[in-house]
């Protein structure tokens, strides 16, 4: 059974990015900007938040960070967005999720200018992964293909199922698992809370992709021996973290799998970075 380290990868990327960002600024241009906006104390949100500047100051991208109240209206969150959006040092723009409540999210991503908008949550973008068209790519599913890719894993001519809807992980990366090429070409199916038997469906995948939110929901008996187990899930439980998939008893029939933690998380900051340098080098086309 082969264990897919997201961690090692994530690693890696970011070493690739720092260098790209060094050999670009020792030309004389200034650094990629990303304005990260948090709005609200949701403690989760506020660690997320750290690991992401972290991260940009790792790899040589300035962070603008903007901390509203928990207070802040609709028109003050999306009167800072514009705000971003006009400024040239900005080349991304994060908004951290979820919103307090009483705030309207999708008014806010809409706002985002597509350009900026290195999340890929904007309708623009989608529209553009949808169509096969170039754009930014939503940090989770971009992540779990790069992942694919670094280890050589294809899913052309597989059945690829995907348990989870979400526009922020299922409905993109099941786009992306169609499009053309050795990591697409995968025939699909979407499963959600609604799917008449579940397990057997997910008996019939080569490639098993999990984003339900639901702690170990998945066990050995729901997987076909040999598949590609990608994990999404991060559930908190009062052991520590873990994944949708039951590890111990998944592991004994996957083929490969990742593991929770370790696996697609730190993929889905290295793709954010990777996505912020993408929107920085459009910025001086």
């Amino acid at each position: 059974m082969l264990l897919i380290d997201g961690k090692k990868v994530a690693a890696e990327i970011r070493a690739e990015l720092a260098a790209q960002v060094a050999r670009t600024c020792a030309e004389g241009l200034r650094p990629p900007g990303l304005a990260v906006i948090l709005v609200g104390d949701d403690p989760a949100s506020q660690v997320y938040v750290r690991n992401k500047e972290r991260a940009c100051s790792e790899v040589g991208i300035v962070s603008f960070p903007h901390h509203l109240p928990v207070q802040a209206t609709q028109d003050d969150v999306l009167q800072c967005i514009v705000d971003c959006n006009r400024q040239s040092e900005v080349d991304g723009i994060l908004l951290q999720l979820p919103l307090p409540t009483g705030l309207d999210t999708q008014a806010c991503l809409l706002a985002i200018d597509p350009a900026k908008d290195v999340d890929g949550f904007h309708p623009v973008n989608m529209g553009r992964l949808a169509l096969g068209l170039p754009g930014f790519i939503a940090c989770t599913p971009a992540g779990i293909i790069e992942l694919l890719k670094r280890y050589n894993i294809t899913t052309s001519g597989k059945r690829a199922v995907v348990v989870g809807r979400s526009n922020i992980v299922g409905k993109p990366l099941s786009m992306l698992l169609t499009q053309p090429g050795p990591f697409g070409d995968a025939t699909v199916t979407i499963c959600h809370s609604r799917t008449p038997d579940l397990a057997e469906q997910c008996r019939q995948a080569d490639m098993l992709f999990l984003a339900m939110g639901r702690p170990r929901a998945v066990t050995g008996d729901m997987v076909r021996k040999g598949a590609v187990v990608i994990d999404v899930g991060i559930n908190r439980t009062p052991e520590g973290l873990c994944g949708d998939a039951d590890f111990a008893s998944v592991s004994q029939k996957a083929a490969a799998i990742t593991p929770v933690p370790g696996g697609v998380g730190p993929m889905t900051i290295a793709m954010l970075l990777a996505n912020s340098i993408k929107a920085w080098q459009h910025s001086r086309l």
